[in-house]
């Protein structure tokens, strides 16, 4: 349970105050469940090298190297369950608190807790699609033809390439989401910030713009980010520890 009491309950009294909630999270919160953070030491990308979407679209040879690195984190994530930081959120939601999650994140741990109006600003990889014809495959059928020797999969309708629906570096983001997650993030009148370094570009930008748009932030977030300055409550705890409290 986080030691800092006082702070919790004015905490609790904020979010209570408030009418339009949105939370945005990273990576960190899904950590608790299994899920390590792309960029910490001994992560994938330490491990892989990034293969960018051109390179992706322009070999055979970049694709192999980038599906290998898929085949290790898909079972991780297909394995993957809800913490308490996810199920708070979705707590939240349900008794008309919570309006919104942003999320970083490509794990689908929150549509798996009960939320139900999640933007995802990175994609998703729980699915994979056809590039050229958008045909839809559950990324676990995608991990059996790898399994099965299929290593660079192409759609069994049209021949496209099959990726997953993440975006990849030098992919655009997805305009739609981001049209979203800036709406919900300057006519909020709280943020939620749970488990983000706040050091991607342009994701990090939301919960400024919520901020210069009037709203208070709370953080949960292991260690500090450049933006805590900005936030009337920062909880450097387990998000799963801090959330349980505040949404008891």
């Amino acid at each position: 349970m986080n030691s800092d009491r006082p702070a919790l309950e004015q905490a609790r009294t904020l979010l209570r105050q408030k009418r339009k909630v949105v939370a945005f999270s990273g990576a960190g919160i899904s950590t608790e469940s299994g899920l390590s953070d792309f960029r910490s030491k001994g992560g994938i990308w330490e491990r892989y090298r990034i293969v960018t979407y051109q390179e992706f679209l322009a070999s055979r040879d970049n694709r192999i190297s980038y599906w290998k690195m898929r085949r290790e984190l898909i079972p991780a994530l297909l394995s993957a369950k809800p913490n308490a930081a996810h199920f708070g959120l979705a707590e939240l939601e349900r008794r008309g608190v919570l309006n919104t999650v942003i999320t970083q994140n490509i794990d689908g741990l929150h549509q798996a807790a009960g939320n139900r109006d999640v933007i995802e600003l990175h994609g998703t990889n729980m699915t994979a699609s056809c590039l050229s014809c958008s045909n839809r495959w559950p990324i676990a059928t995608v991990q059996t033809w790898l399994d099965g020797g299929n290593l660079d999969p192409h759609c069994e309708i049209c021949g496209g390439l099959v990726k997953p629906d993440t975006v990849s570096f030098g992919q655009d983001m997805p305009e739609m989401a981001m049209q979203r997650a800036w709406q919900a993030a300057t006519n909020c009148d709280l943020m939620l910030m749970i488990g983000s370094s706040l050091a991607v570009q342009p994701a990090n930008l939301f919960p400024l713009a919520a901020y210069e748009s009037g709203a208070s932030l709370i953080f949960l977030n292991k260690t500090p980010t450049s933006y805590d300055h900005l936030a009337t409550f920062c909880f450097h705890d387990n998000a799963s520890h801090t959330m349980a409290d505040l949404v008891s």
